[in-house]
C-alpha cells in the first residue's frame, strides 16, 4: 500500500477553520465527492490538523498510477465543492502556481533505521 503526505494551510481564523471541519465531518461532505475519490482509486485518505496546519494522508493500492496532474475535478460538483473549499484555504508560501495541497518528503523512518543498526 502507497501512502502519501500532503499539506496546506487554512486561513488563520477559529470561525472559518470551525466551518471548515464541519464539511468534513461524516454525511456532511457531499457523497459525490466521496465516490469521486473512490473512482480516482484512493483506498483511504485522512486529514489531520494543528492550529491552521493540515496534513492529508492519501492510501493506493502499490499498482496505483495517479492521473495527469490536476487540481480540480473535471465535473461540476467538484468543481464546486473545491471553490467551497478554497475559501478556507491558503497557500503554502512554497507552493507552485495554482497548486493546493503540497507533496511532503519523508525525511525519517524507524524501520529503516533500524534495520542500519
Amino acid at each position: 500500500m502507497q501512502r502519501h503526505y500532503y499539506a496546506l494551510d487554512l486561513k488563520d481564523d477559529a470561525a472559518a477553520i470551525a466551518e471548515y471541519e464541519y464539511w468534513h465531518r461524516p454525511g456532511v461532505v457531499w457523497p459525490e465527492i466521496v465516490t469521486s475519490i473512490r473512482a480516482a482509486g484512493i483506498e483511504d485518505m485522512e486529514i489531520f490538523r494543528t492550529g491552521n496546519r493540515l496534513v492529508m494522508v492519501v492510501k493506493m493500492a502499490d499498482d496505483f498510477v495517479p492521473p495527469a496532474k490536476r487540481e480540480v475535478g473535471d465535473d461540476e460538483k467538484t468543481q464546486a465543492w473545491e471553490a467551497l473549499m478554497d475559501r478556507y484555504q491558503q497557500r503554502l508560501p512554497w507552493a507552485e502556481a495554482g497548486q493546493k495541497w503540497v507533496l511532503m518528503g519523508r525525511i525519517f523512518s524507524l524501520q529503516e533505521a533500524l534495520k542500519a543498526l
